[in-house]
């Protein structure tokens, strides 16, 4: 089955937008600027020399800098060009290009992952159709007791409830919610949420 992500309809109606969604994050690393809080945020509930699955990897930005941390790190996005530039800036990762609703964990050895992370909004591009089933697939990925984590932002057209409920739907355990990668609690009118969930 085809999804309408919304990732793609960008793509199509720009096709410089995946190029350029890239060099933006090369400008922000080239002009001092700290993109790895997500990064240190798994590294610290991961355990040493860990699997990671980047769900929604794009150019590798996270996981590059847990394979430097000395993890094993699995990325998976449906954008080509990202993974590409993946590929060439962090060689040692295992990288694919697919969609996250359907695409094989198991035939590509994504499996007993101890923590899946999906960030950067990758959740808000999905179509909406997909998300419970992009939800089940990542867990599958999952060992028993391993953790998936996620945060994207409020006004992206995925109510924070509705993205807990649909991850509750696949019987992960919901752990903890915060409201930034650096560990805020969430509150009613949090602008951001990060979730922890457990396969159990």
């Amino acid at each position: 089955m085809s999804f309408d992500h919304k990732w793609n309809r960008l793509r199509e109606s720009n096709p410089e937008h995946s190029a350029n969604y890239a060099q933006r994050w090369r400008k922000l690393v080239d002009a001092g600027h700290d993109i790895g809080g997500e990064a240190r945020f798994v590294n610290a509930m991961a355990p040493r020399r860990a699997r990671i699955l980047d769900a929604g990897c794009g150019t590798g930005r996270v996981g590059g800098l847990l394979i430097e941390a000395g993890h094993t790190v699995y990325g998976v996005d449906l954008d080509e060009f990202l993974i590409s530039v993946a590929e060439e800036d962090f060689p040692s990762g295992q990288w694919h290009t697919g969609d996250l609703a359907d695409f094989d964990f198991a035939a590509a050895g994504i499996t007993d992952i101890d923590v899946a992370v999906c960030a950067g909004n990758v959740l808000a591009f999905l179509d909406p159709s997909s998300r419970r089933q992009t939800l089940a697939n990542i867990k599958s990925t999952l060992k028993s007791g391993g953790r998936f984590v996620a945060g994207f932002g409020a006004g992206r057209g995925y109510d924070f409830a509705d993205f807990s409920a649909d991850v509750r739907s696949t019987g992960m355990l919901v752990d903890l919610q915060l409201s930034s990668w650096e560990l805020h609690p969430f509150e009613p009118d949090s602008d951001f949420l990060v979730l922890i969930a457990e396969r159990i």
